[in-house]
């Protein structure tokens, strides 16, 4: 569109298979193509798995990676014995009953700073594998309609400073472990100090995982987070 060559940063890196709903990037450009004409202009040329949602002007210094301050993903199971076209590759299903009241009580041990190298994954070049997490939660929710006649849909929604490769898929590995009786919630603890990655479980799927939002203006996040 612009007739120059671009270099376009993206918020982040997500696994294939993954979705995302609010992915950031940001790129130069000497063009006076105008902010809509660049909404409408790149949507008529992306895929149709592809659409940018807004399109707004930043500083020259702004960088989509550096500037982040919060990213949430959440993370969607439908525990079900029957499948769901609706769903496909957009869920994790499991044909099995999850204890959620179990999953739940190993979430508060996830808050706050940690060393989560037993959630990394082999080959990470992080520098360091200390992240914050501001919220971990987990909740049924109601889709009657795309939701097969006895199953349910949950969804985990988890925000932080930054996550590590395969973080998020990982832990969600070790909470439906914790749901169907495999291990304890007191695990959670365990396997986080143990800095271990063999400790922690499987790995989940791919295809339930969606970047949800990121964000770069403190005020506009929508809990508490700590400065320190």
């Amino acid at each position: 569109m612009t007739g120059e060559q671009v270099c376009l940063v993206g918020s982040g890196r997500t696994d294939a298979g993954v979705h995302a709903l609010a992915q950031v990037a940001n790129f130069h450009t000497g063009s006076k193509i105008p902010l809509g004409g660049f909404l409408k202009g790149l949507n008529s040329l992306l895929p149709e798995d592809i659409a940018i949602s807004a399109a707004s002007e930043v500083p020259p210094d702004f960088h989509s990676i550096r500037n982040s301050i919060c990213k949430i993903y959440c993370y969607h199971i439908l525990a079900s014995e029957t499948k769901s076209p609706f769903w496909n590759k957009r869920v994790w299903l499991l044909n099995r009953h999850l204890d959620i009241h179990s999953m739940k009580m190993a979430l508060p041990q996830l808050m706050g700073t940690h060393d989560f190298s037993a959630f990394k994954a082999s080959g990470s070049n992080a520098k360091t594998s200390v992240r914050t997490i501001y919220l971990c939660e987990i909740k049924p929710i109601a889709l009657e309609i795309f939701t097969p006649p006895g199953g349910l849909h949950y969804i985990f929604t988890i925000a932080a400073d930054g996550f590590l490769r395969y973080m998020v898929r990982n832990i969600i590995g070790l909470l439906v472990q914790i749901g169907l009786g495999k291990r304890s919630y007191e695990d959670m603890a365990n396997v986080i100090a143990s800095k271990d990655r063999s400790s922690a479980g499987p790995t989940a799927p791919p295809h339930g995982l969606y970047l949800k939002q990121v964000y770069y203006d403190k005020s506009e996040i929508p809990f508490t987070i700590n400065d320190n």
